[in-house]
C-alpha cells in the first residue's frame, strides 16, 4: 500500500496497491463520519463496512469500493472539511484525489464499462461539440432543449448516455471568441490591470453572455481583456480516469497559459471547476515551472476583481447607476469553496448595496457526472435539495459562478440565475446584449 496522490509515482495505476490504500483511507472515514452528510459516497461507504460484526474495511469487496468511487462526483467539500488531510495530520488523507488515482486505475485495467467510456468519449470532447453545435445551432438546441423525457432526449440518451431527465444548458449562435475577435477596440483611461480571459467551454460556446458582461465590466474598471487561445481545461477526462488525455490536453493548455502570462497579463477564468483544474490539478498532473506559474497568476473572475479594489493604488468604480437588487441569493459553487480565497463573489456584490445570502449546498453536476444517465438517481436529489434551499431563502435574484449548477437551479425551481459579474453589469447600467 503507497500513500500517494503523485500521477507519476510507479505504482499509481497498481490495482492491487491502489486497493490496499482505499482499504487504509475508507477505514479511517469510517471512523470519523465527519463527511457523511456531503454526498452518498460516505454513506454508502459506512453502510457497507456497517454490515460486518468487525467493522472492518478490508472486508469490502472491490465492487463495492468501486461504488464508493462511482458516487464521487469530486465536490472537493470533504477536503475542506476534513481534519486528516497532508497538510494538517500525518495520516495524508486526501478523499478526492484518492477517488481521481482510482478512476485512473479502473480505466487503465478496463474496469469501468464499456457504456461509461463512450460517455466520456462523447461528453469529453467540448471544444468538437462546440465547435460543431455553434455552427448549426438550431439544429443542435433542437436536441438540447427538447423535453426533458422526450422521445428526442430518450434515444439521444441511448446513443450518447446523456441524461434524458436532466436540463441541458442550450448553445449560442455566436461563440465568444468571435464575439471577441469582431468587437471594437476600446481604448482605456486609467489602466489598472491587464488580463487574459480563458472562456471556459461553457462560456465560449454557450453561456457567451456571461464573458461579454465580464469584458465589459473589467474594462469600465480599466482592466485591458485578451482573449485566450487555449482549449477545454480537460476536466471531463480527468474525472472519468483518463489521465493520459486530460495531460496531454493540460500540456497544451499549460504552453499557452504560460506565453500569455509571460506577455505581461493574468489569466481570469468565469467558471469555478476550470479555475480550479488550472489552479490545482494542472500542477499535480504535469508540474513544473509553467504550470506553477499559470497556477499563481489564475484567479476567479469576481477574485480578480476584488484584489484590484483592495490593491493600495486601485480601486472598483462603485456607483451604481442600473438595475440594483436589494436581496439577492448566492449559491457558491464547491469548486470556488476549494479553491479556499473567501466568497468574493459576494463581497463583490455587496458594493452595490445589496444585502446578499449565501446557499451553501452542491448541485450534483460536476460537469459530466450529473449528466450521465446512469448517475440520475443520485444527481437529482442533490439538485432537488439545492433548489428547495434556493426557494426557501426568497431573495429578489439568484446568482452563481457556475453555469452547470445554474442550470440546476433553473430545472428545479424554474427561476433563472445569473452569473454575479451579470449582477454587476447591470448594476452599472450595461445593457444585455441581444
Amino acid at each position: 500500500m503507497t500513500i500517494t496522490y503523485d500521477p507519476k509515482h510507479p505504482l499509481y495505476l497498481d490495482e492491487a496497491d491502489v486497493r490496499g490504500e482505499l482499504t487504509r483511507v475508507y477505514d479511517l472515514c469510517h471512523g470519523c463520519r465527519l463527511c457523511f452528510k456531503l454526498c452518498t459516497s460516505f454513506p454508502t461507504l459506512f453502510e457497507m463496512i456497517d454490515r460486518h460484526d468487525d467493522q472492518d474495511a478490508g472486508r469490502m469487496t472491490p465492487a463495492q469500493q468501486d461504488q464508493v468511487v462511482d458516487e464521487c462526483f469530486q465536490c472537493k467539500l470533504c477536503y475542506v472539511n476534513c481534519p486528516y488531510i497532508p497538510e494538517l495530520h500525518e495520516w495524508k488523507l486526501d478523499f478526492p484525489r484518492l477517488m481521481l488515482r482510482a478512476d485512473a486505475m479502473q480505466h487503465e485495467h478496463g474496469i469501468k464499462s464499456t457504456r461509461s467510456k463512450a460517455t466520456t468519449q462523447v461528453m469529453g470532447r467540448t471544444d468538437l461539440l462546440g465547435k460543431a453545435a455553434t455552427t448549426a445551432t438550431p439544429v443542435a438546441n433542437k436536441i438540447v432543449n427538447a423535453e426533458p423525457g422526450s422521445m428526442v432526449r430518450k434515444v439521444t440518451a441511448m446513443v450518447t448516455g446523456v441524461s434524458a431527465v436532466r436540463l441541458l444548458p442550450p448553445y449560442a449562435k455566436q461563440r465568444f471568441s468571435t464575439w471577441f475577435s469582431k468587437r471594437p477596440k476600446v481604448r482605456l483611461g486609467n489602466r489598472q490591470g491587464r488580463v487574459t480571459v480563458y472562456p471556459t467551454c461553457l462560456v465560449e460556446y454557450q453561456e457567451t453572455d456571461i464573458g461579454k458582461d465580464l469584458v465589459k465590466v473589467y474594462e469600465r474598471n480599466g482592466i485591458e481583456c485578451n482573449n485566450s487561445s487555449a482549449g477545454c481545461c480537460g476536466a471531463p477526462w480527468l474525472h472519468s480516469g483518463d489521465i493520459k488525455q486530460f495531460t496531454k490536453i493540460a500540456e497544451k493548455n499549460i504552453a499557452t497559459l504560460a506565453k500569455e502570462i509571460r506577455a505581461g497579463t493574468d489569466v481570469v477564468v468565469p467558471q469555478p471547476t476550470c479555475s480550479y483544474v488550472l489552479k490545482k490539478d494542472y500542477l499535480d498532473y504535469v508540474g513544473g515551472p509553467d504550470a506553477e506559474l499559470v497556477a499563481e497568476h489564475t484567479y476567479d473572475a469576481a477574485e480578480y476583481l476584488m484584489k484590484v479594489h483592495k490593491a493600495d493604488d486601485t480601486v472598483l468604480d462603485t456607483d451604481f447607476d442600473g438595475e440594483t437588487i436589494e436581496k439577492i441569493t448566492y449559491h457558491t459553487p464547491c469548486h470556488l469553496r476549494a479553491q479556499n480565497i473567501g466568497f468574493k463573489s459576494r463581497d463583490l456584490m455587496m458594493l452595490t448595496g445589496a444585502k446578499v445570502k449565501m446557499v451553501q449546498q452542491c448541485s450534483g453536476i460536476d460537469g459530466m457526472w450529473g449528466f450521465r444517465a446512469e448517475n440520475e438517481d443520485i444527481s437529482i436529489p442533490i439538485a432537488k435539495k439545492l433548489g428547495d434551499m434556493i426557494t426557501e431563502a426568497d431573495g429578489d435574484a439568484v446568482a452563481g459562478d457556475c453555469h452547470l449548477a445554474n442550470t440546476a437551479i433553473m430545472e428545479q425551481t424554474g427561476g433563472a440565475a445569473r452569473h454575479p459579474l451579470q449582477v454587476i453589469a447591470r448594476a452599472y447600467g450595461i445593457p444585455e446584449e441581444h
